[in-house]
């Protein structure tokens, strides 16, 4: 028995194959498998690709089937758009699997780390936040992509630093902090001069992952120079993300809370490397909104890929041992008073970055 599990992102992918005992035999990468960004066609074709590549490094023959595998992709929350990927799957790549899952990447992220449900923040390219209660059920918060949302994530942050510097020059909205370094990055990152140099980026050459791509630099500004304006631009990122918490908060099961006043979210995606940059803005939006619970920030230590391979093994009801504990590191835990405020502080190997 081998069973799969794809972590589809917006930017890159990752595919894995596990063995009965549930030890990784073979691992893939690629580029993005997110259906509105390339096509169903285009997801399936780079899914057998993947799947090709990891059986090669299990050893498994490329036209063996697998038992199953779970496919967590960015951008796949539509029933209908998913059994459509399942179906043009097992007519053009017969042999990837013998049983397909298909759902958004938020559930390989909390299948990760607990069989009973929790909560997940994606803060990548993009932004989601998926709340499962144990009994099943779902809500989301966010997820809609770039013309409509994804605050918190990369593209959102880059955005508002490149819009901070356009209102600034056109005498909008003044920036009170100095707009100048950030121009510097804006200018380095996209190979521009003028902001009109920059329009062909915003539309006839627009790509959302290049644009996220400025974050890293104004991450690495606001932590080396403390640029004050790529420190105000991830205080507001770390609020967005907070503001996604709270507007759950009514969905929560008492069942999913540890010791009833503890819950665990889990953060996937590279803008939680800057934690330190966005704590400030999310502690303090807990405080105003008067979050009533703990809370336990946590770091997958492997590919939610391997959340995705659980989620496949318990929907056909097929048994995969694993130890969740081994999935996860805590990196921050938030302690809520009785007087709606609350503490923080760092755990462990998960000291803030």
């Amino acid at each position: 028995m081998y069973i799969g599990g794809v972590e589809g992102g917006a930017t890159h992918s990752t595919l894995v194959i596990c063995d009965e005992s549930g030890r990784i035999v073979g691992k893939a990468k690629g580029p993005s498998t997110n259906h509105w960004a390339v096509g169903i066609p285009g997801v399936a074709e780079r899914i057998d690709a993947m799947a090709r590549a990891a059986k090669a490094e299990a050893n498994l023959p490329a036209d063996q089937e697998l038992t199953a595998i779970g496919l967590c992709l960015s951008g796949a929350e539509a029933e209908d758009t998913n059994r459509e990927l399942e179906n043009y799957l097992r007519t053009h790549y017969p042999t990837v699997a013998e049983r397909y899952v298909v759902c958004s990447d938020t559930i390989g992220s909390i299948h990760a780390v607990s069989n009973l449900g929790g909560m997940v923040i994606i803060a990548g390219t993009g932004s989601n936040t998926l709340l499962r209660n144990p009994d099943g059920s779902a809500h989301g918060c966010g997820g809609w992509g770039h013309m409509i949302g994804d605050e918190g994530g990369a593209w959102w942050i880059a955005r508002n630093a490149i819009k901070t510097v356009f209102d600034h020059r056109d005498n909008l909205r003044c920036s009170k902090l100095p707009v100048e370094r950030v121009w510097e990055l804006i200018q380095q990152h996209f190979g521009v001069r003028t902001l009109h140099d920059l329009l062909d980026h915003c539309y006839g050459r627009f790509c959302k992952t290049t644009y996220a791509g400025l974050c890293a630099r104004l991450a690495r500004a606001a932590v080396e120079e403390r640029d004050p304006l790529c420190l105000k631009l991830f205080d507001e990122a770390g609020q967005c993300l907070a503001q996604s918490v709270c507007a759950l908060q009514a969905k929560i099961s008492p069942d999913l809370l540890r010791d009833a006043t503890e819950l665990d979210i889990v953060c996937v995606g590279s803008v939680w490397l800057s934690w330190d940059l966005l704590r400030h803005g999310f502690v303090r939006e807990l405080q105003a909104r008067h979050f009533p619970y703990d809370l336990r920030l946590l770091r997958l230590a492997t590919t939610m890929a391997v959340g995705a391979a659980y989620l496949a093994a318990d929907t056909y009801k097929l048994s995969l041992p694993r130890d969740y504990t081994r999935n996860y590191d805590v990196f921050y835990t938030h302690r809520a008073l009785a007087n709606g405020n609350g503490t923080g502080k760092p755990n462990g190997n998960g000291v803030p970055l």
